[in-house]
């Protein structure tokens, strides 16, 4: 499939479920259905499809000791070995796992391989793509925090620090808040990337447009209710806190950008689990990660290990000493 193909479906698909929240938003029989058994059914998904898979993926066993390396193991006392690149206990194991799950570690690691004048060939550092990614990641669950003030009552107070952080600029009316602009243009970034370098968009798939252009849209719209349009604030957390509460109600105050982005949403949380968004519990039990580099000092068993039937030699010559003799090889015993 061409990266054309790839981008018209991907679009496609969204500019579907954008029809789709229009349409909820408008027909007042299907305002429930968008409104409650969607979002109803897309957690639903979300939940048993996360936890399937990895449990799934925990009960599978590791056939062989695979942790990646960057560093000389531990060996010999006079070695130096290096503690979190090629980490022997499970202290340095957790080590290398929050840097990498916190920092993104072996992408800020990362290299990029291009042909210079001469022609040469360069290695340079990908620290567009790790900030990219980073500011993401950072601007995406604060989002994700800051949204839990339509579903609590009273709102936390962590909840409203973090948003008098996030809107410490103080800047208009409403009051702008940087993750949501910021998470924009991460995801303008990591697109751009796709469309623009050769060798990243011949590898583009469908499945790697789609999350980018939903999130898109989500972060559009998001931003569209906020700053833009008039949103009933109230009538979306009375919605919110009748879906929590199992007493679900949607006001008729209610307008058809919040029924987008509601259906956007639906539409990311049941796509999660099915999708390689599922990086964010897979990588927690990658043995890549989680395993322990000392294989020099303890020897890992295959758990696929089964005990085999096996035919020794001696059996052997006694099935075909005959046939041993006549051939003119050598025996151990001599043909009765």
């Amino acid at each position: 499939m061409n990266v054309k193909d790839s981008i018209t479906i991907s679009a496609v698909a969204v500019l579907a479920l954008i029809a789709l929240g229009v349409l909820g938003a408008v027909v007042p029989v299907l305002r429930p259905v968008f409104g409650v058994a969607i979002p109803y059914a897309a957690v639903a998904v979300f939940i048993l499809g996360v936890v399937a898979k990895v449990l799934r993926w925990a009960r599978t066993p590791v056939p062989f000791a695979i942790p990646t390396t960057c560093g000389q193991q531990k060996s010999l006392p006079w070695i130096k070995a290096s503690y979190l690149d090629s980490p022997w206990t499970k202290a340095g194991v957790v080590g290398r796992m929050a840097l990498e799950v916190l920092c993104f570690r072996s992408l800020f690691r990362n290299t990029n391989m291009s042909l210079k004048e001469g022609p040469k060939i360069f290695y340079g550092p990908t620290l567009w793509l790790w900030m990219a990614a980073l500011a993401f990641h950072y601007t995406f669950l604060t989002v994700l925090v800051r949204h839990l003030r339509f579903f609590l009552e009273p709102v936390p107070l962590p909840i409203k620090v973090l948003e008098a952080l996030d809107g410490f600029l103080q800047v208009g009316l409403p009051v702008m808040m940087i993750s949501g602009f910021v998470l924009l243009g991460a995801l303008t970034y990591l697109l751009l990337r796709r469309l623009l370098i050769p060798s990243v968009r011949y590898i583009s798939l469908p499945n790697d447009f789609f999350p980018l252009f939903l999130l898109l849209g989500i972060v559009i719209s998001g931003i569209f209710m906020r700053y833009i349009t008039k949103t009933d604030v109230v009538g979306i957390k009375s919605l919110t806190m009748g879906l929590v509460t199992f007493r679900p109600t949607v006001p008729d105050t209610v307008g058809a950008v919040f029924f987008i982005h509601l259906a956007l949403v639906s539409a990311l949380l049941m796509y999660f689990p099915f999708s390689k968004l599922m990086h964010m519990g897979g990588v927690f039990l990658s043995p890549t990660r989680n395993l322990a580099c000392n294989t020099r000092e303890y020897r890992h068993e295959n758990p696929w290990n089964y005990p085999v039937k096996t035919h020794t030699y001696e059996e052997y010559e006694d099935e075909f000493r005959e046939h041993m003799v006549e051939a003119g090889l050598p025996v151990d015993k001599p043909l009765e």
